[in-house]
């Protein structure tokens, strides 16, 4: 009967240490917070445009493969809209590859938060993949400007990547541009003229940054540049998003 007892007390004692070693891992996790377009019309010309598949799958894994726990938000809530160019073979990565298959980031991707309901405090740093989507709503957003505000001044990591550096076009803090006198890159006028669409977005993504203060510079067109100022992390490309990732999972290691 003692011996009996004293697994007992053995088996309590070690299920108490496991909830205790599981409730420090789920206090010391990162929470990241994803913010997609909900934007799906390229301007006039007839074709659909959204987010690009490949700067949201590549930091996506690159943070969830180290343990980051990520949700997702979009301005309308809900399925956010796939640049259809950007799903085509010929763009295909590891990373698009494994999403194509990965069936329960897909449902998690057709759930998303609405961006009016989610708070800043849940998260431990917010990130903005590309795609033309976000030129059109986002840039634009009151809910995206207050929430990367509130990220910045709680002295929490924001990073964009590609096309997303352009929601920064109206964000301010304390009353001045985010991006006055920060170093910062994105997709480049000469990158945005290969592909054919600069009369056909709505403003420059180089020019609006610079017009706020911004000290612009870009990498070889195509291939990965990433800059961080302090908490603001951009990319210039597609190609960039894994490096954006990698600078924000460094970040969010030094705040352990």
């Amino acid at each position: 009967m003692k011996k009996i007892k004293l697994v007992a007390i053995v088996l309590v004692m070690a299920s108490s240490l496991s909830l205790t070693a599981q409730k420090a891992k789920n206090k010391n996790m990162k929470k990241v917070l994803f913010v997609l377009t909900s934007h799906s019309d390229l301007g006039n010309t007839g074709e659909k445009t959204g987010f690009w598949v490949e700067e949201f799958a590549a930091p996506y894994y690159e943070l969830a493969d180290k343990g980051v726990e990520i949700e997702i938000a979009t301005p309308l809530g809900g399925q956010p809209p796939i640049d259809p160019k950007s799903a085509d073979a010929s763009f295909a990565t590891e990373d698009t590859k494994r999403f194509d298959k990965d069936t329960a980031l897909q449902t998690k991707l057709s759930k998303t938060h609405k961006l009016a309901d989610v708070k800043e405090s849940d998260y431990d740093a917010v990130f903005y993949p590309g795609g033309h989507g976000p030129l059109w709503d986002l840039a634009t957003d009151k809910n995206s400007s207050a929430l990367i505000e509130s990220f910045y001044t709680n002295n929490k990591p924001v990073a964009f990547v590609c096309h997303s550096p352009a929601v920064l076009k109206d964000v301010k803090v304390k009353g001045e541009f985010l991006v006055k006198g920060k170093k910062v890159t994105g997709f480049s006028n000469t990158e945005e003229a290969a592909v054919g669409l600069t009369d056909v977005v709505p403003f420059l993504l180089e020019d609006a940054l610079q017009a706020n203060g911004a000290t612009y510079s870009k990498g070889e067109d195509w291939n990965p540049y990433a800059v961080v100022d302090g908490l603001l992390i951009t990319g210039q490309n597609p190609a960039s998003s894994k490096l954006v990732a990698e600078k924000l999972l460094d970040q969010l290691n030094a705040k352990k």
